[in-house]
């Protein structure tokens, strides 16, 4: 029985690649979880391989979780396609589709022939990996993101922020909702009693210029 050696890389990373060995009766559904065992991602997303030119121009489909429109249309299945069938080059290539909610393409060559299977082997095997296959953002994750930023942006309480306690309340109410910086008012409340005790203020404190300092809070 021969083994297939296929190299896959991303199309978009092609500085990432996978090489694994897998036997020529093994099915395409074996080769697409070798892929993800080695790459980390979820084997059970709706994915594809495509019949391939030299080019990359996608062929007869071969899917793993079709939708209802690709079944009634009679596409072919991974787990009922042995390799072996499609082999018609011996640098055989197919596209890859991975996870059609939020696709990544993959170039898959066939770069080796091995005649004997070793017996020490459980195949599929990983022969080589370089690189870190880049990290998948899901709709939950980006959820999670979005519903973290929402809350921090209302943790911010004005009254908190301010120094605000529970007691200040009667004294707002006075103030008539001028402020809520009590010092400062109650200071100037110190200083208006000073002159009504020692002099009536006129001419400092006219109702023109204690207008014109209530528009400074």
């Amino acid at each position: 029985m021969a083994i297939y050696r296929f190299r896959i890389s991303f199309e978009d990373y092609d500085d990432i690649t996978r090489e694994i060995d897998i036997k020529s009766n093994q099915t395409f559904e074996d080769l697409h979880r070798a892929i993800h065992r080695s790459t980390g991602y979820n084997a059970e997303k709706p994915s594809s391989f495509y019949v391939s030119t030299d080019n990359w121009i996608k062929g007869d489909e071969i899917a793993i979780h079709p939708n209802q429109r690709k079944i009634d249309n009679g596409i072919i299945l991974m787990e009922k396609s042995k390799l072996s069938a499609f082999i018609e080059d011996p640098h055989q290539k197919f596209y890859y589709i991975y996870n059609f909610e939020r696709p990544y393409d993959f170039h898959v060559e066939l770069i080796k022939i091995i005649l004997d299977t070793d017996p020490k082997i459980e195949y599929p095997y990983l022969v080589k990996s370089v690189g870190e296959a880049p990290k998948i953002i899901d709709k939950n994750n980006i959820a999670q993101i979005a519903t973290g930023t929402a809350a921090a942006e209302s943790d911010f309480d004005f009254l908190n922020e301010m120094d605000f306690v529970p007691e200040d309340t009667e004294e707002l109410e006075a103030m008539g909702g001028r402020g809520i910086n009590t010092q400062e008012e109650e200071h100037d409340d110190e200083e208006d009693e000073q002159e009504d005790e020692f002099g009536d203020g006129e001419d400092d404190y006219s109702n023109d210029d204690y207008g014109n300092d209530k528009d400074d809070y």
